[in-house]
């Protein structure tokens, strides 16, 4: 948890091939924008040690540095977790 004041940090892993990335990256962007908080898209195929991590099991949501979710995001569960 970041200290009071500073943004959350949003990461929201993707590879090139991977066909929801881009739908998961347009429904959360105006959840986090929302919140207040900064999303960053990473390419899993641009890093080898995030690769090693996530592999096919892409989009995955992470929060401060914590997994929030794979796959599918639920916008009021993430809204939740932002707000806190």
């Amino acid at each position: 948890m970041p200290k009071a004041g500073t943004p959350r940090e949003v990461e929201l892993m993707v590879r090139t091939t991977c066909g929801s990335c881009a739908r998961v990256e347009a429904q959360i962007t105006p959840v986090v924008s929302a919140a207040g908080a900064r999303l960053s898209v990473r390419n899993v195929d641009h890093d080898r040690e995030l690769a090693m991590e996530f592999g096919d099991r892409v989009p995955v949501v992470v929060i401060d540095g914590e997994e929030f979710s794979a796959w599918e995001v639920d916008d009021r569960e993430l809204a939740e977790e932002l707000a806190d």
